[in-house]
């Protein structure tokens, strides 16, 4: 990411579904959320970093949720909706867009971490009407063009460092003779 300066105050806002989900359907791995705070917030000042989840009742998920306070997130949660027939759903598009519009008037920098392009205009927005420098962090392969393209910079997290993977976790260690 490009025009960090030391002194600027930069908020965080973190899609986890829509990051849990590229990671799963790309690389069959999980996201590395320490690893992704670090870099885009870089040497500059961080004012507040939110992960957005959705409570499913699955087994190890507040393990999860614990684990990303540790880092450096607050948790904002809200149960998944179950609809008539089965159907689910999930979302925080509303919320994540209300939480930056409200906090971005403290803030230099906002750093949105999904690639769904329905932020676009709230990037837009951020950036022509508050003006806010807006940053941009997913996986290349599955981000929106639009919302590349309305950010100011943009994290291409399809490096290995940002992910970790399943299968290298739960191999027991090997065995020295």
């Amino acid at each position: 990411m490009t025009s960090q300066h030391f002194e600027q105050r930069v908020g965080v806002y973190v899609d986890v579904q829509n990051m849990y989900y590229s990671a799963k359907n790309l690389y069959n791995a999980k996201v590395n959320f320490a690893a992704i705070l670090k870099a885009v917030v870089g040497k500059r000042r961080l004012v507040r970093a939110t992960a957005y989840v959705i409570k499913a009742d699955i087994e190890e998920q507040d393990k999860f949720f614990n684990a990303l306070k540790v880092m450096g997130f607050e948790v904002s949660s809200k149960d998944l909706q179950v609809f008539f027939g089965g159907a689910k759903k999930g979302d925080w598009d509303v919320g994540i867009a209300m939480d930056m519009i409200e906090q971005s008037p403290k803030l230099d920098t906002v750093i949105l971490v999904s690639g769904d392009g329905d932020f676009q205009p709230l990037l837009q927005h951020l950036r022509r009407a508050v003006g806010c420098r807006v940053e941009v962090a997913a996986f290349g392969k599955s981000a929106s063009k639009k919302l590349v393209d309305e950010a100011d910079s943009f994290l291409d997290l399809d490096n290995r460092r940002f992910l970790i993977d399943e299968q290298r976790r739960s191999a027991p260690a090997p065995r020295k003779a």
